[in-house]
């Protein structure tokens, strides 16, 4: 017998405002997304969301919410993250708050990091992830084949473990990045081998590579003959004249593969004069190549050795979106070298992105709504996770009404569901419904430790 989940009285930011909704759900899956007449049926059964314990729907049962007018976006899908840096950053310091610092600092504390300890930083940081309203997630992962194979597969090893632990609650991605400073046949192979193990994708950072385009050619030629995507840290530099990415949108089309290759950070345009940008956004358009802007690590990380006035380094996300160029905005990096600050919560990116590209009109609200749910599931390949018939019922419920009052609330209480089933009450975390995962936060929470080295 089917479990049925109906929502009265919703708000829908990004369907229809002038009128509230009715959702309903049937053994996890939507069945039916009705604009109501009036204040919704009432019903004796009806609960409201803020009284309810949790509970249900149970097999053969109908249960019925009252939202009372509060907003719903689809599940947040956050398409770049670096789960097995974060939480890192008493171990890992970074006094001058520089890129290169951080990626020094990093590195060579890479071998120190057991599995154990990879996977505990893997797990809480996917966790307090869920715990926002994002149920899928794009994560790379660092790939120091220099310090040896069994190095760089430990932070692989960690991530595959957790993302199986993790299936009923999250779908995860993982992109090793491949040591684009001295891409080796050795380190190819050693990335061939991640991706067999069960890896997702290609990924590194061909930017900071003394031959770039060599590097991009051997990435590609990988992805080709393992059959995966692409993912690429891309021009994160204040440098005009580093455009890898244009290099990537044409082999991307020499290779046909538009909606297999995503190029993040993008932070050169924002530097170079409006021609030249537009130029390489018109062939990331013409090559269906999805795009991730990186605003919370990219304002902190970027311009550090500029006088004023001092670039911030976000990309061109109007001109990006002008373009047709899906673009997501993601979380980055979580209190570690890179970016000291940031909870894996896509509402608050996305408001940052709002701040940083002077985007605060109503249609532009609803655009970075847009950013933070069903555009990241485009650029991760996701599909049947938005509110429509035949969709799988994965949201979030926040506590406010309009995306004026998400943005200028950012409201801490919400409600997430994955399929059906509801992971978090707008209570702490100690109110998670499912008991599997608030023990998985507790055990990574102790696994970590926050002594400094030494």
């Amino acid at each position: 017998m089917k479990s049925v989940l109906k929502i009265f009285n919703v708000s829908m930011p990004l369907r229809d405002e002038s009128m509230l909704h009715t959702l309903t759900a049937e053994d996890g899956v939507w069945t039916s997304v009705e604009r109501q007449v009036g204040e919704g049926l009432p019903d004796p059964e009806l609960v409201p969301v803020d009284r309810w314990d949790g509970v249900g729907p149970e097999s053969g049962r109908t249960l019925c919410l009252d939202a009372e007018g509060k907003a719903v976006l689809p599940a947040l899908a956050d398409a770049h993250m670096h789960l097995d840096k974060a939480f890192s950053l008493p171990k890992v310091g970074n006094v001058s708050g520089t890129l290169a610092e951080a990626i020094a600092n990093y590195s060579s504390a890479v071998p120190a990091f057991s599995k154990e300890e990879l996977r505990a930083r893997i797990m809480r940081s996917a966790l307090q992830a869920i715990s926002c309203g994002t149920t899928a997630i794009r994560t790379h992962l660092d790939f120091h084949v220099r310090h040896g194979r069994e190095v760089a597969m430990r932070a692989i090893e960690a991530a595959l473990e957790v993302k199986e632990e993790l299936a009923p609650y999250v779908s995860m991605q993982l992109f090793p990045m491949l040591p684009c400073y001295d891409l080796s046949e050795e380190a190819l192979e050693a990335g061939a081998e991640a991706l067999r193990m069960g890896a997702t994708g290609v990924g590194g950072a061909p930017h900071i590579s003394p031959l770039p385009e060599p590097d991009i050619d051997k990435l590609f030629a990988l992805a080709d003959r393992m059959g995966c995507p692409i993912d690429v840290h891309t021009d994160e530099s204040d440098n005009p004249n580093i455009r890898t990415a244009a290099y990537v949108a044409r082999k991307t089309m020499a290779y046909g593969w538009a909606g297999k290759v995503t190029v993040g950070h993008l932070c050169s345009l924002a530097a170079m004069p409006d021609e030249d940008a537009g130029e390489i956004i018109g062939l990331l358009a013409e090559a269906g190549i999805g795009a991730v802007t990186l605003p919370g690590a990219n304002l902190y990380l970027q311009g550090r050795s500029d006088p004023f006035p001092v670039r911030r380094g976000v990309t061109r996300v109007r001109e990006l979106l002008a373009a047709g160029v899906p673009l997501a905005a993601a979380s980055d990096n979580i209190h570690d070298p890179f970016h000291p600050f940031g909870k894996g919560d896509l509402l608050q990116i996305g408001l940052i992105t709002a701040y940083a590209a002077h985007m605060g009109s109503p249609a532009d609200i609803r655009a970075v709504l847009r950013m933070i749910s069903e555009h990241p599931a485009t650029v991760m390949g996701l599909t049947g996770r938005g509110i429509e018939p035949g969709n799988d019922a994965d949201f979030v419920l926040f506590d406010a009404s309009t995306p004026e009052e998400l943005f200028a609330m950012v409201p801490e209480r919400r409600w997430v569901w994955r399929q059906g089933r509801c992971l978090k009450t707008a209570g702490s975390r100690a109110d998670w419904r499912l008991p599997v995962l608030a023990h998985h936060w507790e055990d990574a929470s102790e696994r970590i430790s926050f002594r400094k080295k030494g």
